[in-house]
């Protein structure tokens, strides 16, 4: 860790602090640490425990390692402030309050903060609150937490990153984040990257929630004309937003969404499927709410939503 962020640090020897360990946070902090990266994790207090007594285990379709690592919880930084060269947020959209002021302790004046969430609210809410310090990022990576190790469950690995304005990603930062393990890359449309991603993760999340399995199991049962209904509808309202999606992630939506046999579903699926917290709001009920804000029709999008808002009712006292 340095005293303060220096623009003029070699990538290489950054301080990073990534708040969260699961399966974004977990596998990614992973990589840059066996590069030798300077990693710190911020955890609650419950998590940060157990991963200081048994170090963080990584397993991957070509790898099963348990590292020691770094850990510092909220409370621990703010009674001994550090300040990091960036910082990385990979947690759950609904802890992104939180976080936002469980950093604070860790910005400094120099400090550029990379935040890996689902949907697009968080990068409002970061630059609100550290105007000019946020660098837009999503990356690519199908994962898991389970019995507390952190799971990548295929071999795609992928981190993309860009400037806000379209503005060249500082050098430092790009060489701190180009390590083995997983893929970099650095654009500067990353608004529209962004909204490729949301519109991506919204259109699995209403594929198998709605039906409420697998992408193999839904094709099985006739739903390939569905699909591209789904995908269509939510990719019109990235096209009215200013935002189409590109031909070559239409084609990679489609292709994921719609591979016979595939055992492939969304996060969200996972989550509610488990009963864990979702991000049903962040992903689909904001996604339906710029629809509504710019016109466009999405009847999909909206039964998923009353199905899953549905459900969570129900477990209500």
């Amino acid at each position: 860790m340095t005293e303060a962020a220096d623009s003029t640090v070699d990538g290489a020897d950054l301080s990073i602090l990534i708040a969260g360990a699961g399966a974004t946070g977990g596998a990614f902090g992973t990589y840059l640490l066996e590069a030798g990266r300077d990693v710190t994790f911020l955890l609650r207090q419950a998590r940060a425990a157990k991963v200081r007594e048994e170090g963080l285990r990584f397993t991957a379709p070509d790898a099963d390692r348990t590292n020691q690592v770094e850990v510092i919880t909220a409370e621990e930084l703010s009674a001994a402030p550090q300040t990091f060269d960036l910082v990385i947020v990979a947690v759950k959209a609904g802890g992104l309050d939180s976080v936002i002021d469980d950093i604070a302790p860790a910005v400094g004046e120099q400090t550029l903060i990379i935040p890996f969430l689902n949907g697009m609210a968080q990068i409002e809410k970061l630059e609100s609150r550290y105007p000019g310090q946020v660098l837009g990022g999503f990356v690519k990576i199908v994962g898991t937490i389970r019995d507390g190790a952190v799971v990548q469950l295929t071999n795609m690995a992928v981190m993309t990153i860009g400037d806000l304005q379209g503005a060249d990603v500082p050098a430092r930062i790009a060489e701190a984040l180009d390590v083995p393990g997983f893929k970099l890359q650095t654009v500067a449309g990353i608004i529209d990257g962004l909204w490729e991603k949301w519109t991506f993760i919204a259109a699995a999340g209403v594929v198998t929630c709605l039906f409420r399995a697998p992408v193999g199991a839904i094709m099985e049962a006739g739903g390939r004309s569905h699909v591209h209904t789904i995908v269509d509808e939510l990719e019109a309202v990235a096209a009215a937003a200013g935002h189409p999606v590109s031909e070559a992630s239409h084609a990679m939506t489609l292709k994921m969404l719609t591979e016979d046999g595939s055992a492939f579903t969304s996060s969200l699926y996972r989550d509610v499927s488990a009963g864990l917290p979702s991000e049903t709001e962040h992903i689909l009920g904001d996604l339906a709410a710029k629809a509504e804000e710019l016109g466009v029709a999405t009847p999909l999008l909206d039964l998923t939503l009353v199905q899953l808002r549905a459900g969570e009712a129900q477990k209500r006292p």
